[in-house]
C-alpha cells in the first residue's frame, strides 16, 4: 500500500483597498490634523498687542521667538488661570529673561505683584542683576545667607513696593532646616518572656510614653516600642494627646570661627591646608565667610594686594562648579525657610513661584523637591523653567506635575495613600509610562508527594512615556523653544577649529 506525499500550497491574497501608512498619512494628513486641531485648539492663537507694548516697554526687548513664548505662557496662565505653566527650551535660549518678562506682564496687568524665585546659590545675583536690567521700577530681595529668617522678617514687615518685586531664594538655602532629636519618657512594665514548664519567665523592661500625658506609645502594628527600636528619622506625635515627640537641638558650633572658615574653605577643590591658612591671613574669617555664605563670586574673584586674581581660571570654575551644589551656613538659625514662609506668611503674599532648574525638583524622597513643594502650596501659581523636562521616566514627571498642580493630579485620581505617594506614583507609571516585570521561577526542594516551584514577580521602572501622557499633562501646560528657532544674527558665530596633536613616543 502506497501513499502520496501531500504538497501544501501557499496562496498570497493581495487587496487593493490596503494602504501602508506612509500613503496613509500622505492622502489623509492634513484632513487629520485639521480635524484635531478642531477637537482640540490650541490654547494660545495669536499675540496680544496690549502685551506686545509692555514687551516693547521694557529694558531689554526679547527677540521675535522669545517674544512669542512670552506671550504663550502668559495666555496659559493670565487668561487660562491654569495653576502651572512649564517653559522648557535649550541652554542659550534665554529662559531667565522670557520668565522675568512673563512676570512682568502679570504685574502690568494687575495679576501679580510678588514673584518669589528659587535659583540655584551660585545664580542668584545673575538672577536680581537680570531683573534690575530688565524690568523697570523692579525691586529684588536676595536671599541666600545666614541672615535669610531675618530678611524674611524685614520683609514681612515692609511697605508694598509701587512696583513689581522679587525674592530670590537660593533652593539649597531653602531647604536647609532645623536639626531635631526624639523626646520621650520610658515606663517599666513587667512582660512575659516564655515559660519553661514549671513557671513564666517575667523580665522588667522599658517601653517608650508620652513625656504629655504618659499614654504608651505604639507602632503601626500595634505594639509597644522599645526605646532601641524607637524611629529617629520620623517626627512622630502622641495618638492620645498628639503632642511631639522630638524637640529641636542646636548642633555643636566651633567657637573658633577661623577654624571652621578653614575647615570650610578645605572641602573646595584646589584649596588644602596651606592655601587656606594664606586665604584667611590675607582676608580674615569675617569676609571669606560672608563669601561663603552669601555670594560665591566675592570668592572666585578675590584680589590680592597687586591686584591679581587669587584663583586662576580653572581654579574658579571648579570652585564656581562645587558650590553649586555645596551650601554653608555659621551660626545660621536653623529654620526651614520655605516651612518659615509657609507658616508666618499669608497665603497669596508671594503670588508667582519662578522655579528655575524645575527638573531639579523631580526625585520623590530630595528635600528640595519636598521644600519646593512647599512653596508652591503657598502661591497662586508656578512657573517653571527647564531645558530637560523629562528624564525618560513617568515618574520623574509625575512629582513635579503633583508639587506644582497637585488639585489637577487629584482630580485625574492620584492621591496620597497611607501619607505616602508611592502607590499614586506607580499608578501614573503603569498607565503612562513603562513598568517592567520580572518573573524569577526557581525549583524548590521534593516535598513528600509533588515537587514545587517558587515563583517570585518584581517590578521595576523603566524609561518611555506614552502619547497619551505627553497629551494631557506635557502639551497643554508647556512652551517649547528651540535654539535654532532664534534665527540668524541672534546668537554669535561660532565655529570650530580642529587641531592636530601629534602623539609623544610614550
Amino acid at each position: 500500500m502506497s501513499s502520496q506525499p501531500q504538497q501544501e500550497t501557499m496562496v498570497e491574497t493581495t487587496c487593493d483597498n490596503v494602504l501602508s501608512l506612509h500613503s496613509f498619512i500622505d492622502q489623509f494628513g492634513e484632513g487629520l490634523l485639521s480635524n484635531i486641531e478642531a477637537a482640540h485648539p490650541a490654547r494660545y492663537q495669536s499675540p496680544s498687542e496690549a502685551r506686545t507694548r509692555i514687551l516693547q516697554s521694557l529694558k531689554r526687548t526679547p527677540f521675535e521667538v522669545q517674544a512669542e513664548a512670552i506671550q504663550a505662557i502668559s495666555t496659559l496662565l493670565l487668561d487660562e488661570h491654569a495653576p502651572a505653566g512649564i517653559l522648557n527650551g535649550e541652554m542659550g535660549v534665554g529662559k531667565t529673561m522670557m520668565g522675568i518678562a512673563a512676570t512682568a506682564i502679570a504685574y502690568h496687568e494687575g495679576k501679580a505683584q510678588r514673584f518669589l524665585v528659587l535659583s540655584p546659590p551660585h545664580l542668584v545675583y545673575k538672577w536680581r542683576r537680570e531683573i534690575l536690567d530688565t524690568v523697570p521700577d523692579a525691586k529684588v530681595w536676595v536671599l541666600n545667607g545666614p541672615d535669610t529668617l531675618l530678611s524674611l522678617l524685614k520683609l514681612r514687615e515692609a511697605a508694598k513696593h509701587d512696583g513689581p518685586e522679587y525674592v530670590v531664594l537660593g533652593r539649597v538655602r531653602m531647604r536647609m532646616g532645623y536639626h531635631w532629636q526624639p523626646a520621650y519618657q520610658t515606663k517599666t512594665l513587667k512582660r512575659t518572656l516564655g515559660h519553661d514548664g514549671l513557671r513564666a519567665q517575667t523580665a522588667l523592661l522599658k517601653f517608650v510614653c508620652c513625656p504629655d500625658c504618659g499614654q504608651l506609645v505604639k507602632d503601626e502594628e500595634g505594639e509597644l516600642i522599645a526605646p532601641s527600636h524607637f524611629p529617629v528619622d520620623q517626627q512622630l506625635r502622641c495618638a492620645h494627646c498628639h503632642s511631639a515627640l522630638w524637640t529641636l537641638k542646636r548642633q555643636r558650633q566651633d567657637d573658633n570661627l577661623t577654624k571652621t572658615v578653614s575647615r570650610a574653605l578645605q572641602t573646595l577643590p584646589t584649596i588644602g591646608k596651606v592655601t587656606a591658612g594664606r586665604l584667611l591671613d590675607g582676608f580674615g574669617e569675617r569676609v571669606l565667610a560672608k563669601a561663603l555664605t552669601d555670594n560665591i563670586y566675592e570668592l572666585v574673584n578675590l584680589l590680592d594686594a597687586e591686584g591679581e586674581f587669587v584663583f586662576n581660571e580653572r581654579q574658579a570654575e571648579r570652585i564656581e562648579r562645587k558650590l553649586a551644589k555645596t551650601q554653608f551656613a555659621f551660626g545660621q538659625g536653623d529654620y526651614q525657610a520655605s516651612e518659615f514662609i509657609k507658616r508666618y506668611f499669608p497665603y497669596g503674599f508671594f503670588d508667582w513661584l519662578v522655579i528655575d532648574e524645575a527638573h531639579e525638583y523631580k526625585n520623590s524622597g530630595a528635600a528640595q523637591g519636598q521644600a519646593m513643594q512647599v512653596l508652591a502650596s503657598s502661591v497662586k501659581q508656578c512657573l517653571l523653567l527647564t531645558g530637560t523636562l523629562m528624564g525618560g521616566y513617568a515618574e520623574d514627571l509625575f512629582y513635579l506635575l503633583w508639587r506644582t498642580m497637585p488639585s489637577i493630579m487629584m482630580n485625574d485620581g492620584y492621591r496620597y495613600h497611607r501619607g505616602k505617594l508611592g502607590s499614586a506614583a506607580l499608578a501614573f507609571s503603569q498607565e503612562h509610562g513603562i513598568i517592567k516585570e520580572i518573573m524569577k521561577v526557581t525549583d524548590e526542594a521534593n516535598h513528600k508527594t509533588a515537587k514545587g516551584k517558587n515563583v517570585r514577580v518584581s517590578q521595576t521602572r523603566a524609561p518611555g512615556f506614552g502619547p497619551l501622557g505627553v497629551a494631557k499633562y506635557v502639551l497643554p501646560y508647556t512652551v517649547f523653544v528651540k535654539l535654532k528657532e532664534m534665527g540668524e544674527g541672534v546668537l554669535p558665530d561660532y565655529q570650530e577649529h580642529f587641531i592636530e596633536v601629534e602623539m609623544d613616543s610614550e
